[in-house]
């Protein structure tokens, strides 16, 4: 097993990036390493550190703005071989289809729940460092 894993967190507000580290904490599961996490506030930013490598697991907010963590999702998707997983930060129940269209492969609602969220971004690792290994 690695030392850590890395996660990227994608969004323009510093409080839904705050959400996510508070929720996930330093380790999302008693299984997996000690998470280290990388903080992007655009669009821009978050595609530099994809292509450095080395990222885990991404969490895209749906919500952000200018451009949404679904169409970067779907982006990195077309467009980065062997991309990581992303877990989308939904506004609404209702937009689960877009997650989806995305091509996300997990999906959860806005605010970050500290029960279902941990779960939801350690599954997602488990597959990577699995594949990885």
């Amino acid at each position: 097993m690695q030392p850590t894993a890395t996660v990227l967190i994608y969004s323009d507000n510093a409080s839904t990036r705050e959400q996510v580290r508070t929720a996930a904490g330093r380790r999302p599961a008693a299984d997996l390493p000690p998470v280290e996490y990388i903080e992007c506030a655009t669009m821009h930013a978050v595609l530099k550190q994809l292509d450095r490598g080395g990222v885990d697991a991404c969490v895209f907010d749906g919500e952000a703005t200018p451009i949404g963590g679904m169409g970067l999702c779907r982006q990195i998707k077309d467009e980065i071989f062997n991309s990581p997983p992303v877990l989308l930060l939904m506004g609404r129940p209702q937009d689960a289809w877009l997650a989806t269209w995305s091509r996300a492969e997990s999906a959860v609602t806005l605010p970050v729940e500290p029960v279902g969220f941990p779960d939801a971004l350690a599954a997602l690792l488990r597959t990577r460092l699995a594949v990885e290994a």
